[in-house]
């Protein structure tokens, strides 16, 4: 499954600890983040972003990459984000 970062959730590292994620438009996202925030005590920040912008995953977003991907460093490193920045620019 690829989660609303636009990693699929069986490499994650993260997937031990959330449960694995959905697309931002997906039918069950709010579902979803509820399950997430209920199982850490905060919604994730990312599949929140996804949602609120309507879209598929991080990379599909204008916006992308975003400063709350450059606070996360996760699931990219910033050097990544910034060869994003650069193809995007």
């Amino acid at each position: 499954m690829t989660s609303a970062c636009g990693i699929n959730c069986d490499v994650c590292g993260m997937l031990k600890v959330c449960g694995g994620c959905v697309a931002g438009t997906d039918p069950k996202a709010q579902e979803r983040l509820d399950k997430v925030k209920q199982m850490l005590g905060m919604p994730c920040p990312v599949l929140e972003c996804a949602m609120k912008n309507k879209v598929d995953y991080c990379l599909k977003c204008p916006k992308f990459p975003c400063d709350l991907m450059y606070q996360a460093e996760m699931p990219y490193s910033k050097k990544l984000l910034d060869i994003f920045k650069k193809f995007k620019a």
